[in-house]
């Protein structure tokens, strides 16, 4: 092992450090016998010891990259004067995922990614963390776990994919998904489709729209978590080593200056990160993810918190799925920081917040120059539609709220009579055999975080929908969830959810529901009496998932609108890892 950066070590006390419970003094001598087997000196194990987590894995190219950046963050770790400990977590990845009962890991991978890395983190005494995820739910879940350790910590997205070519177009995964509908609808040949999902994903790197894994990388530069500008630039770029190894540098400075997730994630911070969500038209996801990770940090900031914020936002990014540029032009044309420069100047985002840089969000965007020339980033005082990127609903069918993505749409209310299917596969079949009626809502429900259990994305659905010409012509209500790439009139997270015995629960085929986007209301217009009697006939119905990790994570799970988390979160812990 190198010793490069050893002349560094004596800014770090590691009499204070989690690690000296491993690595100091005679009673750990057994513990240094393991680190001696793996090849380090006396010197290196001196020195802090630093997790470097990947999510990378073979399951999709959202991961591919991530264990080769990990490793060149260990040479930036070392640089610091830090020792780097590399080891893996899981991802489920939604594009494979999605569809099939396979979804309802999806959510649930969340929770074990944070928990896997809690425990590795606690169990081997790692002082400071760098963390790299490509995929969905890996994104939120790292950045949870390193917001209950309270390590200093960094955290590195591994890029988007670029987009593929078909028939001198820009398309990505969506395009796939939506021509499945076209093909059912009778629109278009089987060999168009083979075509198009050979085209689609030319290499490695995430889903390139502002889908879910983008917003999220969005979130963690707007919140603090990651260096400005590194989130955006695309997997295959040979700018994302230089960012790994700056990752693994800089976490070295926020370890001697003892500067946190905590410190960093402020209610401010917050209200940064679901600003950016709705001014780049991102996933519905954020509502869910960012009040989880609030939850981490012992902060109340709930669906109805992310959706306050959302009605003031200039929506001014045009990317898909409802507009018309990929991650790699928004990276081109400046990136997440671009966007931000223009929202600070118009006092909507809190510029004093500190972030990884060591310096604060408002120092980090004086640095950045607007540019005139690109088209992908409008200014906020001329943006695409005034607000409107992402809404949060609430009303006699949602209670406990609900959130729709209107980046792109021009129908922003509907009303219109129920068809009512139990689960999604069910849905799915109707649309499939073209019996989804003009003008209707469909509801999928019990697919809940209970329910579901887990939780699912509906874009198999909606995206055969929009194939079939469908897509403005009906909308969807779901107390499940909806993939960043979905578009059209789709609603999420419906609360309380089915499975709890919610409004959703007692709607019948043929009721009038009623959705207005503009002034944030979802009512099911049946009378309280008949609601009533529908109540006392409803049973809860019990899941297929009677054991395993589903069966406990529908155990545990709470509502969508706090963040569908798993345990009691920073307001009930008695310590904090990074103090032990």
């Amino acid at each position: 092992m190198t010793s490069k950066g050893l002349s560094m070590s004596d800014r770090f006390d590691k009499s204070k450090l989690p690690s000296r419970h491993v690595s100091v003094g005679p009673a750990k001598a057994p513990h240094r016998s393991y680190y001696y087997a793996m090849g380090l000196t006396e010197d290196e194990i001196a020195r802090p010891f630093v997790g470097v987590v990947s999510a990378g894995n073979d399951s999709a190219p959202c991961n591919t990259t991530l264990d080769h950046q990990a490793d060149v963050a260990r040479a930036g770790v070392e640089a610091g004067g830090g020792m780097p400990r590399r080891f893996n977590t899981i991802t489920v990845t939604d594009g494979i995922a999605m569809g099939h009962q396979g979804m309802k890991s999806s959510l649930a991978s969340r929770e074990v990614i944070a928990d896997s890395i809690e425990l590795s983190v606690r169990g081997h005494c790692y002082d400071a963390l760098v963390g790299f995820a490509g995929c969905d739910k890996s994104l939120p879940g790292m950045m949870m776990a390193m917001l209950r350790l309270n390590v200093p910590s960094i955290f590195v997205y591994g890029g988007s994919i670029l987009p593929g070519r078909f028939r001198d177009k820009d398309v990505t995964v969506k395009d796939v998904f939506e021509i499945v509908g076209q093909y059912a609808a009778g629109n278009c040949p089987i060999e168009d489709v083979h075509e198009l999902e050979k085209a689609a994903c030319p290499g490695h790197g995430a889903c390139g729209g502002q889908y879910t894994a983008n917003t999220m990388a969005c979130v963690a530069e707007a919140i603090g978590l990651s260096l400005p500008n590194s989130n955006m630039a695309p997997a295959p770029y040979s700018t994302r080593e230089q960012i790994a190894h700056a990752a693994g540098a800089q976490v070295m400075e926020l370890l001697a200056r003892n500067l946190r997730p905590r410190d960093i994630c402020t209610i401010e911070a917050f209200e940064n990160a679901a600003r950016v969500v709705a001014a780049t038209g991102g996933s519905t996801n954020g509502g869910l993810h960012l009040p989880a990770m609030a939850h981490e940090a012992g902060l109340a900031f709930d669906l109805f918190d992310v959706a306050e914020i959302f009605k003031t936002t200039p929506y001014m990014a045009d990317l898909q799925p409802g507009g018309n540029y990929v991650a790699k032009d928004m990276y081109e044309a400046g990136g997440v920081y671009m966007l931000m420069k223009s929202l600070l100047a118009e006092g909507l985002l809190h510029g004093n917040c500190m972030t990884v840089t060591g310096k604060t969000l408002g120092e980090n965007i004086d640095e950045i120059t607007w540019n005139p020339n690109q088209k992908v980033i409008y200014p906020a005082t001329a943006p695409i539609t005034p607000t409107g990127g992402v809404v949060g609903l609430r009303g006699s069918l949602a209670p406990d709220g609900a959130i729709v993505k209107v980046a792109g749409m021009e129908r922003l209310k509907f009303t219109g009579p129920a068809q009512v299917f139990d689960c999604e596969e069910d849905c799915f079949a109707a649309v499939e055999a073209r019996q989804i009626r003009e003008g209707s809502v469909i509801v999928i429900r019990y697919e809940g975080p209970k329910g579901g259990p887990g939780m699912r994305e509906m874009l198999s659905t909606t995206a055969a929908l929009y194939g079939q010409g469908m897509g403005e012509k009906v909308a969807l209500i779901t107390d499940g969830r909806f993939s960043g790439a979905t578009r059209g009139f789709c609603i999420g997270h419906v609360g309380p959810e089915a499975a709890d015995g919610g409004p959703i629960a007692l709607i019948q085929d043929g009721d009038e529901i009623a959705i207005d986007a503009i002034n944030g209301t979802i009512d099911l217009n049946v009378a309280p009496e008949i609601l009533a009697e529908r109540r006392e006939k409803w049973l809860p119905r019990k899941n297929d998932y009677q054991s395993g990790a589903l069966w406990r994570y529908a155990k545990n799970v709470g509502p969508a609108y706090l963040g569908a988390v798993t345990h009691p979160g920073a307001k009930a812990e008695t310590h904090v890892f990074a103090d032990i």
